[in-house]
């Protein structure tokens, strides 16, 4: 039996299969974004399968920079059931137009990224090399202008 099948998840199969670590899942369940999670008579946290979607859920939005007053939000309103979905949608509707403006930062920064890149390259490249001496194009230390292979 795979553990996606299982009824219940270890703290670490949980983690696995949500791609988050143990300690980020105390930490939801510290600020209530899960239901409580049941114990085994060893005081063993088992999860329940079906929290991997709401953990992946919450993953995606603190991974696109919800803040987690407004992830505590989200999940009070989901635990209202069809009462809070029209207060969801507007919330996720909301981060959704914050996540496509920072897409467009992210996007200009990368574009200035590139170009620094292309111009580092074309210096790189422009360099007369010193008769007798190779010059290394690789990374130095510390930005210090010596490579590992020069120390």
């Amino acid at each position: 039996m795979t553990p996606s099948t299982k009824s219940t998840l270890s703290p670490a199969e949980m983690a696995e299969q949500c791609q988050v670590t143990v300690d980020t899942l105390r930490y939801y369940g510290r600020e209530n974004l899960l239901d409580p999670v049941e114990r085994t008579s060893g005081g063993q946290r088992r999860y329940q399968a079906g929290d991997v979607a709401w953990v992946r859920i919450l993953r995606c939005l603190r991974a696109t920079a919800l803040p987690i007053r407004e992830l505590r939000r989200f999940a009070e309103l989901v635990k209202q059931g069809d009462d809070g979905i029209a207060e969801r949608s507007a919330l996720l509707q909301n981060h959704r137009t914050q996540v496509v403006k920072q897409i467009g930062e992210l996007q200009e920064a990368l574009e200035l990224i590139d170009h620094k890149i292309e111009t580092y390259a074309v210096h790189l490249d422009a360099i007369p090399a010193v008769e007798g001496t190779e010059i290394s194009h690789s990374r130095t230390l510390n930005g210090q202008g010596a490579t590992s292979n020069q120390l």
